[in-house]
């Protein structure tokens, strides 16, 4: 008589996501899930997370502050897993997070072996998986989902939950918020979550000495047409003033600027300086004057480099525009230097 086939069991199934502000606070207390799988549409609000969470984890865990950050494409299965069994006996916890766990998913047998070793946790380390952001969620990863211990969905907020995003950075902070601040800062920013974490950033860096930030500060951050326009942010790197091209690459990307027309723009600026032909003649000039021809030699190679590394998926745009913005406005800063207007345009 031959037997039946036993059934197979059912495959587990993923743990409703957390709210991401009380996984924070649990952070904050030391508190931190064996493993955390994060998802969503919601770029800024994962970034915002992420970086919250590593700070929590720095202070917490002082013996290894540093996160490890690998990327799926770039590492195997069984390495991730080495590094989140490992054991040391001087670093007995770490914190590794895995991006574009996506790129796994195109193997069932990968997907299977991660999410056996997520089930099976080794001491203390934590192991947050990083799934960017798809038009639905990825089911060839249900498996990886339920297999950790806890998970945050990144959706887009608004409203009151933006705010309590905001206070929870700005009291991470130390910095305390006149009343109705936040809220200037989140009207500004139309409730968009990039321009809001963005402009966020900026408030936290620029608050004074008094750890108190008010809506005059806010107004005079997201002050409209100042620094908006793609000439004064040009303006603000050939002067070598790093702190406001910082802060106008930051509105020129939040009102839609397009990445290459900042990174040819940035070149152009270079090139020009080097006597090449300049859309920008009067602030190439300024450049020029500002920084010898061997300096703006390599500050164009650092243009073409970090074009090279957003294109080439190694970093993301902005961060790309970032760097070759510093490295070209880097120097002393210049006297007298222009105005920005139409005349500066050939």
């Amino acid at each position: 008589m031959t037997r039946a086939p036993a059934a197979r069991a059912p495959r587990a199934r993923a743990a409703a996501p957390a709210d991401g502000l009380a996984l924070l606070e649990r952070a904050a207390r030391g508190e931190f899930p064996t493993s955390l799988y994060v998802e969503g549409p919601d770029e800024a609000l994962k970034a915002a997370f992420l970086a919250a969470f590593r700070g929590a984890w720095a202070a917490a865990v002082p013996q290894a502050p540093a996160a490890r950050v690998l990327r799926a494409g770039e590492t195997a299965v069984d390495e991730v897993l080495a590094v989140y069994h490992g054991i040391s006996m001087f670093t007995p916890r770490e914190l590794t997070l895995v991006l574009d766990v996506e790129d796994y998913a195109r193997s069932e047998k990968r997907v299977a072996a991660l999410a056996a070793g997520v089930a099976r946790p080794a001491g203390e380390s934590c192991l947050v998986l990083v799934e960017s952001a798809a038009d639905a969620p990825r089911k060839t990863l249900a498996e990886v989902r339920a297999a950790c211990a806890a998970r945050f969905e990144a959706l887009p907020v608004t409203g009151a939950e933006l705010l309590r995003w905001g206070r929870r950075r700005l009291e991470s902070e130390s910095i305390d918020a006149e009343p109705g601040t936040l809220e200037a800062l989140a009207e500004s920013c139309e409730g968009e979550t990039v321009a809001f974490f963005n402009e966020l950033g900026k408030l936290v860096a620029s608050a004074p000495a008094s750890g108190r930030v008010t809506r005059a500060d806010v107004a005079a951050l997201t002050r409209p047409t100042v620094g908006a326009a793609l000439p004064e942010y040009l303006l603000a790197v050939a002067t070598g003033d790093a702190a406001a091209a910082a802060q106008r690459l930051g509105r020129l990307m939040a009102a839609g600027e397009s990445e290459g027309t900042l990174m040819f723009a940035l070149g152009n600026l270079v090139g020009g300086a080097l006597g090449g032909w300049s859309r920008w003649r009067e602030l190439s000039a300024a450049l020029a004057r500002r920084r010898p021809p061997l300096e703006l030699a390599r500050a164009l190679d650092a243009v073409y480099r970090a074009e090279a590394a957003w294109k080439g998926g190694r970093v993301d745009a902005l961060s790309a525009l970032e760097q070759a913005t510093r490295d070209v406005a880097a120097g002393a800063p210049a006297r007298g230097a222009p105005r920005a207007a139409a005349g500066t345009r050939a």
